[in-house]
């Protein structure tokens, strides 16, 4: 609902003589709560004079205090970027000025606040990156350290969270799908959806619960979404921070990341959502296994989320003066109705191993496997060499030395690991576990543990000949694997025992072990 009328203050800020500007235009980007104006090297966001159910921008004095919480809340992750909150005042002459906030101010002259900020190129933003194809590894990667940081220092909030929040949170979904019955939703699927919601609520309620009480709910972003995030000095930045509401921002750290997981996966990006995905898992989860039985939550996470979505844009599709574009907000309200369904919806998880000697080709047939197999956002996927350097505190990329390979060490390796699969398929998440599997009675192990969690498991044998290996070897760059052809060379010499796995021929191209292991696996994976 529209609580006053800023015509006059949009359209003030909308002229280039209002930041002094001799030229050009300023652009306007419109969103369900805010205007911003780009002016030149500054961006100006005015709040709506709104009022919804969870959003309250409808006085003067309640926009002032979100656009000072903005300031706070944002200068943990983008310091450089928030400025502070000016005052649109009215001066003698009857015309709107923009003022500092150390000005002495009436409070009659005061017309509305804005949020003044450093303004950045479109194309740094992570939405124009997924859309122009430059969301490559090596950003997902740096981004999935960049929130482990940030949810590791966000404030602990264990008054907060739990589930009489995610309860309120599918009860004001349902209500705003009520809002939008017959012109954007369908009824049956909006009921069908908020009564799976409340049922998956039931059943994964003790671990959001125990989460909560192990201060997992922190004072997160609430909104971390791609259009949220850009590329600030080559180090991927979050802005744009809930501000109006700690019921929103302060969230179990899981459900604040599964709105980015869902973002990726709604763009078609699963690859990398599951890269995203994996990369904080490996931070957060070892040594604390504790922490994968979370991942129960994730399909409630990630439909509430999807939920949140869609009737956000058929809001924003009732407030469009152009029918084009409301019709396009409509169609995505949609589609992320449908994808609140979709992640309740309860597969059966599975297990993928995959062995082989070093240089084989493990960690890329593993990597292409894991988007493909079970839940969003795919599977799990645990690469021996990642998991033994977690453990003891290494960077996935720092070499180590051969006492890290010692029995002990590679016996402690696998049962972390093993322990990791039943985990996480207890929680309904597939697993792709890649290691070398050189002992018999390592790949009946995870055989045996993946079946008695509840996956089904199939085992892929890799092979190439030595002199393949050899090359593959000696040609890596900027790998977790530490391996040598030393290493190979003791490999080759190794009694396998019964392998019991399905063998592949990984001697010729990546995408022929592919299309081998796909046949191997036919009905288990995402084409």
């Amino acid at each position: 609902m529209i609580a006053e009328d800023q015509s006059e203050t949009i359209e003030f800020l909308s002229d280039p003589a209002t930041y002094g500007l001799r030229s050009g235009k300023v652009e306007t980007i419109e969103t369900h709560g805010a205007f911003v104006f780009l002016a030149g090297e500054r961006a100006y966001k005015l709040k709506r004079a709104v009022k919804f159910e969870y959003m309250d921008f409808s006085t003067v004095d309640r926009r002032r205090a979100v656009c000072e919480t903005e300031i706070l809340v944002n200068r943990r992750t983008a310091p450089e970027i928030y400025l502070g909150v000016m005052a649109v005042v009215r001066i003698a002459s009857g015309n709107l000025a923009l003022n500092a906030p150390d000005t002495s101010l009436e409070d009659s002259d005061i017309v509305d606040w804005v949020v003044e900020m450093v303004r950045f190129e479109d194309d740094s933003l992570f939405d124009r990156m997924a859309e122009q194809g430059r969301l490559t590894t090596e950003v997902m990667t740096a981004l999935a350290d960049q929130i482990v940081q940030f949810h590791g220092d966000a404030e602990v909030r264990p008054d907060m969270g739990g589930c009489a929040a995610h309860r309120a949170v599918i009860d004001t979904n349902h209500k705003q799908f009520l809002r939008f019955l017959g012109t954007v939703f369908d009824k049956n699927l909006a009921e069908s959806v908020t009564k799976a919601a409340r049922e998956e609520l039931e059943r994964c309620g003790g671990e959001i619960e125990r989460r909560r009480e192990a201060g997992l709910v922190r004072h997160c972003h609430g909104d971390m979404h791609l259009r949220n995030i850009f590329m600030f000095k080559g180090v991927p930045t979050l802005f744009d921070a809930i501000e109006f509401d700690e019921k929103i921002a302060c969230v179990d750290v899981l459900y604040d990341l599964a709105f980015l997981l869902m973002d990726l996966i709604e763009r078609g990006l699963t690859d990398i959502a599951n890269q995203l995905f994996n990369r904080y898992l490996s931070h957060v989860a070892i040594p604390d296994l504790w922490r994968m039985d979370g991942l129960k939550c994730l399909p409630l996470f990630l439909s509430c989320r999807a939920g949140i979505r869609a009737h956000v844009n058929a809001s924003t599709a009732a407030a469009q003066t152009d029918d084009g574009a409301g019709q396009e907000y409509i169609r995505k309200a949609r589609k992320y109705l449908a994808a609140a369904a979709r992640y309740l919806e309860s597969p059966s998880p599975y297990v993928v191993a995959v062995g082989g000697l070093s240089g084989v080709g493990k960690s890329a047939l593993a990597g292409w496997l894991s988007p493909k197999l079970g839940r969003a956002p795919g599977a799990l996927w645990l690469r021996s060499d990642v998991v033994r350097k977690r453990l003891l505190g290494k960077d996935p990329l720092e070499n180590l030395g051969p006492e890290a390979y010692l029995s002990e060490v590679n016996e402690l390796v696998y049962r972390t690991m093993l322990e990791m699969v039943e985990r996480a398929v207890r929680a309904g998440q597939s697993v792709v576990v890649d290691a070398v599997f050189a002992r018999e009675d390592e790949r009946l192990q995870v055989a045996s543990g993946a079946r008695l969690a509840g996956a089904d498991f199939e085992g892929l044998w890799l092979e190439a000949p030595r002199e393949e290996l050899t090359r593959r070897i000696r040609n890596r760059r900027d790998d977790a694997s530490d391996a040598t052809v030393d290493v190979l060379e003791r490999q080759l010499k190794y009694d396998l025992g019964k392998l019991g796995w399905i063998a592949v021929d990984a001697s010729g191209s990546a995408e022929k072990t592919r299309e081998t292991a796909h046949k191997a696996l036919e009905g288990w994976l995402d084409s």
